[in-house]
């Protein structure tokens, strides 16, 4: 069985700290960083527990940045997002899930070009 290994982007690490600073005063971003560290988990036990987007509709940021073929999305309390993908370890018994990035829904809904209602 593989090893999987949970690792956070540049980004998505400076949203996980912005979080972990405000959460000791407001119960959302509590509720927020609870929800990601559970999904973590989650990921570590299954790897494709997150939902998988259609390579048609991987933001080209993502592609460019980060020269990512697959991307996983997982849904967080208040409308927040988890993206992460999936790649081989550094040895052959290793997966990375790599967290792109923590968004909240309506930076999540530029990212992926889709109009407000």
């Amino acid at each position: 069985m593989k090893k999987i290994r949970v690792k956070l982007s540049h980004d998505a690490s400076e949203i996980y700290n912005d979080l972990i600073r405000k959460a000791t005063t407001s119960k959302i971003e509590r509720t927020i960083l609870l929800a990601i560290t559970k999904k973590i988990e989650f990921i570590k036990s299954d790897p494709h527990y997150g939902d998988p987007i259609a390579k048609s509709l991987i933001p080209k940021q993502y592609i460019k940045k980060y020269k990512i073929t697959n991307l996983f999305r997982i849904e967080l309390p208040n409308y927040w997002r988890m993206l992460y993908t999936l790649k081989d370890g550094e040895s052959e018994i290793e997966i990375i899930a790599f967290v792109l990035d923590i968004v909240n829904h309506q930076d999540y809904n530029k990212k992926f070009g889709y109009k407000k209602g």
